[in-house]
C-alpha cells in the first residue's frame, strides 16, 4: 500500500481510538443524569430536562463511539456462514460489504448535514416541554457519522491490504 494510505489509516485509527476511549465515559454522565432524574422525582419536583438530556447523551455515546467499535470489530455480525469461511474469503467479503457501509454513511451524512443546516437556519427546537435547541445534537450526530465514515474507509484500506498480502499496523 502507498505510504499516504498507511499514514491515513494510522491517523484515523489513532483519532478514533482516542475519541472512543473518551466517549466510553459518557455512560457515567448519562447515569448521573438518570440518577438525578430519579432523585428529583422522588424528593423534589421532577426535572423536565433529564430524559431528553439522557437521550441526547445516548445518541452522542452511540454515534461518537461507533467508529471505535468498528475499529475494534465489535459490531454485530451474522456469524452463521461467515465464521466457516477462510480468512481470505472473509476479508474479500468485508471489502465488498464495507463499500455498502461507506455508501450508506455518505447518504446519512448528506441528510444529517441538511437537517443540521435547517436546525441552524430556523432555530429548530424539540417539541418537548423543555424545548432545547436541536442544532447541538445534530452537529454531534454529523461528527459521529464523519468519524464512522473515516473509520470505514480505514477498515476498507486495511482489508484491501490484507487481500494483497500486506498488513497495515495501526
Amino acid at each position: 500500500m502507498p505510504e499516504p494510505i498507511k499514514v491515513y489509516v494510522r491517523t484515523v485509527d489513532a483519532l478514533n481510538r482516542g475519541i472512543g476511549r473518551v466517549a466510553m465515559y459518557m455512560i457515567f454522565v448519562m447515569m448521573g443524569v438518570l440518577l438525578w432524574s430519579s432523585i428529583s422525582k422522588t424528593f423534589f419536583l421532577p426535572s423536565i430536562w433529564t430524559l431528553e438530556v439522557a437521550q441526547f447523551l445516548m445518541v452522542a455515546y452511540f454515534l461518537v463511539g461507533g467508529a471505535y467499535s468498528l475499529q475494534l470489530d465489535f459490531h454485530v455480525r451474522m456469524d452463521l456462514v461467515y465464521g466457516s469461511w477462510s480468512d481470505r474469503t472473509r476479508t474479500g467479503m468485508d471489502v465488498v460489504t464495507i463499500m455498502f457501509l461507506i455508501t450508506y454513511l455518505v447518504l446519512l451524512l448528506v441528510g444529517g448535514l441538511s437537517s443540521t443546516q435547517y436546525a441552524l437556519d430556523y432555530g429548530e427546537r424539540s417539541y418537548s416541554a423543555w424545548r432545547p435547541y436541536m442544532a447541538p445534537i445534530k452537529i454531534v450526530m454529523c461528527v459521529g457519522i464523519i468519524l464512522m465514515l473515516l473509520q470505514a474507509m480505514s477498515t476498507f484500506f486495511k482489508d484491501l491490504a490484507r487481500l494483497c498480502g500486506e498488513e497495515i499496523a495501526s
